[in-house]
């Protein structure tokens, strides 16, 4: 790989959105009571943790199989966290419609960024015998 075409992980966009996700999971994650967290909230911050944890594992896996598949991995701890676990908070007034929407916007535009990065992976991928 050309190391000046390398961007470090840091510097990934999707990498930013999914920790800018986590902080924000963070943030709702202590604001819940201790009944709350227990039963909602451990599970919510693993799902919205592991988005940019397999996203950085992806990264720096050296086969675009293995990329992929945690790329996929990532995709869907970004479903479970917001279609799921965040809806349940909300459905249940755990929290407000402010945190509640701008977690969806972030969710939407990195939604929408992981799957162009796993389209281009696999483009890289169709590219590397020609």
């Amino acid at each position: 790989m050309d190391k000046s075409l390398y961007i470090p992980l840091k510097d990934l966009e999707i990498y930013k959105l999914a920790r800018e996700l986590s902080s924000r999971g963070w943030e709702i994650y202590e604001s819940l009571s201790w009944q709350d967290k227990k039963t909602i909230g451990d599970q919510f911050i693993r799902a919205i943790d592991s988005i940019g944890a397999n996203i950085a594992e992806g990264y720096s896996r050296y086969h675009y199989l293995d990329r992929i598949k945690f790329y996929y991995t990532s995709r869907a701890s970004l479903a479970e966290s917001y279609d799921h676990w965040l809806g349940l908070l909300y459905e249940r007034k755990k929290i407000n419609s402010e945190n509640y929407d701008k977690i969806r916007d972030i969710k939407r535009e990195l939604l929408m960024k992981l799957n162009n990065f796993i389209k281009v992976t696999y483009k890289n991928k169709n590219n590397e015998f020609q």
